[in-house]
């Protein structure tokens, strides 16, 4: 079992890219395992690490089909859906409510001019 080249962060050679950086230049791993790793120390915790692949393994990303447009758009929309009030909220409801911000929050005075 071989083990992987460690570099300081930073001080990485030339020759290898983290998936963001391949993403960037057009390209993702295709399948390459992790050729190497960088490592930014930290004072009280363990340090942060970055998996590198070598760029000239790695391959072009696939051309986005109609079919994934399409299917990409229909899992957006899904997120912009209230599940409470069954609504499009006109943004993506976060994850950490659950649905959207009047139906989470509902405003004291709504509440009072019911009664």
């Amino acid at each position: 079992m071989a083990t992987l080249p460690v570099y300081r962060w930073r001080l990485a050679p030339d020759g290898y890219a983290t998936r963001r950086q391949l993403r960037a230049q057009g390209l993702r791993p295709g399948g390459q395992d992790v050729a190497a790793q960088l490592e930014r120390p930290r004072r009280r915790r363990g340090p942060l690490v970055a998996y590198l692949y070598r760029v000239d393994l790695a391959k072009p990303v696939r051309p986005m089909t109609p079919g994934r447009r399409a299917a990409l758009a229909k899992a957006n929309a899904a997120r912009r859906v209230c599940p409470a009030c069954r609504r499009d909220a006109g943004y993506v409801i976060p994850t950490s409510l659950g649905m959207c911000v009047p139906c989470a929050y509902p405003h004291p005075a709504d509440s009072l001019r019911s009664t």
